[in-house]
């Protein structure tokens, strides 16, 4: 698994958006992006509460297994999602929490943003938490364009919350420029034009 191959795992409860913020990731890489793309998804028989996660696999080549081995970088959107699928975690990758529903992490190499405080207090709506993690993942992944994954997110919303999702949007990627990333390993990035 080199460099032409990068993958994300999106984890949370059913009900928290990870399958929908896995897939406006897989459409802004792939559709507008032009890279190879798969994404696949999974949750527990209680769909809603129940543990869920969703995968983007991202290359630059055809991607022969569409599943994620050792993910670059997992999203937990709480201690649940946090302490099923870290030990899967690639021991180069990045841990990217919610802040307000992860109170303990395994790790050093994290980025915590409290991503559902965000979504209640700056836009007025917890449901948007998931946008919210989306910018954050979006910057702090150099694995997107932020222009891509604002359409992909514009073209897949329903009518009438573009402005919401947007300001969603926005507020996790301002969250995660205040991160100072200097301060994570190197090798968690890759490098312009890797993939």
């Amino acid at each position: 698994m080199g460099v032409n191959r990068y993958e994300i795992r999106f984890s949370g409860s059913g009900g928290q958006g990870v399958i929908m913020t896995a897939i406006v990731m897989a459409e802004a890489v792939g559709i507008y992006g032009g890279k190879y793309v798969c994404q696949t998804q999974s949750y527990g028989p209680e769909a809603r509460g129940g543990t869920s996660k969703a995968e983007v696999v991202i290359s630059d080549q055809t991607i022969d297994y569409p599943k994620s081995i050792k993910p670059n970088l997992l999203l937990a959107m709480n201690q649940a999602a946090c302490d099923t699928y870290f030990s899967d975690l690639n021991p180069e990758g990045l841990l990217v929490v919610d802040s307000t529903l992860v109170n303990e992490v395994p790790t050093d190499r994290v980025v915590a943003i409290p991503f559902t405080q965000i979504a209640r207090q700056d836009i007025g709506k917890e449901l948007v938490a998931n946008m919210v993690a989306l910018g954050a993942v979006g910057l702090v992944s150099h694995i997107v364009s932020l222009d891509h994954l604002e359409k992909a997110l514009m073209a897949r919303i329903p009518k009438g919350t573009e402005e919401m999702n947007r300001k969603a949007l926005r507020a996790g990627i301002e969250a995660a420029q205040k991160i100072d990333l200097n301060d994570l390993p190197r090798s968690l990035f890759l490098n312009e034009g890797e993939i």
